[in-house]
């Protein structure tokens, strides 16, 4: 007779494989429509992100092409006399508005009320003053006027628009430079913020004098006569990437003091982490001994046409 005892077993072991087969099928699909799922919210958020870092890239493009046509728009009149198109005055030993030949260009950005502008003046400008009358360096000059809102008296614009009076109606540089000197000594520039204190134009008018600047124009020099120029350089200047900190906290933007050599940006943050001074690090970058400043005749190893030598 046959076993139907052996034979029933069989049976359920059958069963019982091809229902845990069935499972195991049901658990990979599952799995498989899990795992899509998956792929497809991290594709998606991917997608997202990508999508809000092109909108915002698009944003910063279209404010930049905004503040660039606001500069462009600006008649001869609303700007100063020797402003190029991005806003520097520039200075050699030749006077305003030209080149020593294959002399590197040093652009500096600053805001009269800013602590950090007072303290690269006041380490750097006399370094920078001999070689440009060595005929070593251009110095290019950007007065901005970023830090008004830390005043009571709108002394930023007030200072920098002096800057642009100055250079337009003065032809000795040397009197803009003093006066720029003057401003940012550390007996009289003034606090930012709650401790700020007014400065009446009459001091700031005897600051001017005293650099040897006329009475005459000293008097008219703090009338805040570019106000136009000073709000769309203001708008344009941060909106260019070359003067973007490339480290740093503020990484991606641009701060003052700012400093550029043929255009490339002198990284501060670098220059600080390899415990340099800055007027080492500028020397560094284009390749001029300090013994050698303010020798006429002697001229960096970096000229009109090169890129700054790196720090590091």
């Amino acid at each position: 007779m046959p076993n139907t005892s052996a034979s029933g077993h069989n049976q359920q072991n059958q069963e019982l494989r091809a229902s845990k087969a069935k499972e195991l099928r049901q658990q990979a699909i599952v799995g498989i429509v899990v795992v899509a799922i998956l792929i497809g919210m991290i594709a998606a958020i991917g997608i997202t992100a990508l999508n809000a870092t092109n909108a915002e890239n698009q944003k910063k493009a279209e404010q930049a092409q905004q503040s660039r046509r606001a500069v462009q728009r600006l008649t001869a009149n609303q700007k100063p006399k020797y402003a190029n198109e991005m806003g520097g005055i520039l200075i050699s030993k030749n006077g305003y508005n030209t080149t020593a030949p294959n002399a590197p260009t040093i652009a500096v950005y600053a805001d009269p009320l800013c602590p950090g502008c007072g303290n690269f003046n006041r380490d750097t400008d006399q370094m920078l003053i001999a070689m440009m009358k060595a005929g070593q360096i251009n110095l290019e000059l950007h007065p901005m006027s970023f830090l008004d809102e830390v005043s009571s008296d709108h002394y930023s614009t007030r200072v920098t628009g002096a800057i642009a009076y100055i250079s337009s109606n003065d032809d000795n540089p040397l009197h803009l430079l003093q006066f720029i000197n003057n401003i940012f000594a550390e007996t009289f520039q003034p606090e930012e913020g709650q401790d700020y204190k007014p400065v009446s134009n009459k001091k700031l008018i005897e600051q001017a004098v005293n650099a040897g600047v006329s009475t005459e124009v000293a008097s008219k020099a703090f009338d805040r006569n570019y106000l136009a120029w000073q709000k769309a350089i203001n708008a344009d200047t941060p909106n260019r990437e070359a003067l973007w900190n490339v480290s740093g906290k503020n990484k991606g933007a641009m701060t003052t003091p700012t400093t550029t050599i043929n255009g490339k940006l002198l990284d501060m943050n670098a220059v600080s982490d390899r415990n340099l001074s800055t007027p080492d690090a500028i020397l560094k970058s284009i390749g001029l001994d300090k013994s050698k400043v303010g020798v006429e005749g002697v001229m960096p190893k970096v000229t009109d046409k090169d890129q700054p030598n790196p720090i590091n």
